[in-house]
């Protein structure tokens, strides 16, 4: 019985068709500028498909082969934004429609574990969204605060899309980061020098 990591060496190599980074500026959303803009980076890769066209009952083998995918994009988001820096992110996978969404889930660990890991065991869950669709799709992905997912001022939410992706055949995968929440939050709530627990909610 092979593992996931030796599954993963059997399956042919990640092919990567293009790659992605966006970084977006806001200093104001018709009030005050802002000091410090607020910083909204994704980065995307377009990859083919090795389960499109057919039904594989076990998805582990490709979870594990995108892992290095998310490590990569995880730590050019870091990169650019700077590690001490990042507030809030968020993941996403857009699935050609010769996939299905299961093939976008694969995402959840490889994308998810890698944004944790490139910013030092961050306490929050990192929210996701995943569809099945054509070419230019684009997907909205929830974002929220990297250690208390109850921070109010930092449910927000960034646009991700390239216009050629996915292909039938092919996966976008997508990975989220920011600065901070929303420029002008004003609604209450926890704020995010309120954080006191460790469970990564509160």
């Amino acid at each position: 019985m092979h593992t996931p990591a030796h599954a993963a060496a059997l399956l042919p190599p990640i092919d990567i068709r293009k790659r992605s980074l966006n970084i977006e500026m806001v200093f104001h959303e018709g009030g005050p500028r802002v000091s410090r803009p607020l910083l909204v980076a994704s980065a995307c890769a377009v990859i083919r498909s090795p389960y499109a066209g057919r039904y594989e009952s076990d998805l582990l083998a490709f979870m594990e082969a995108v892992k290095p995918l998310g490590a990569s994009l995880a730590e050019e988001l870091v990169r650019s934004l700077g590690r001490d820096q990042v507030e809030a992110y968020g993941k996403a996978a857009i699935v050609g429609v010769n996939g299905e969404m299961e093939h976008g889930a694969v995402w959840h660990e490889a994308g998810g574990w890698a944004m944790r890991e490139a910013l030092g065991e961050p306490k929050a869950i990192v929210p996701s969204v995943k569809a099945v669709a054509g070419a230019g799709y684009r997907l909205m992905v929830p974002l929220h605060h990297v250690h208390a997912a109850y921070v109010r001022s930092h449910f927000s939410s960034a646009e991700i899309g390239i216009q050629d992706a996915p292909r039938p055949d092919e996966i976008l995968f997508a990975l989220v980061m920011a600065n901070g929440g929303r420029v002008h939050s004003r609604v209450g709530g926890l704020a995010a020098e309120h954080i006191a627990g460790h469970d990564g909610q509160r």
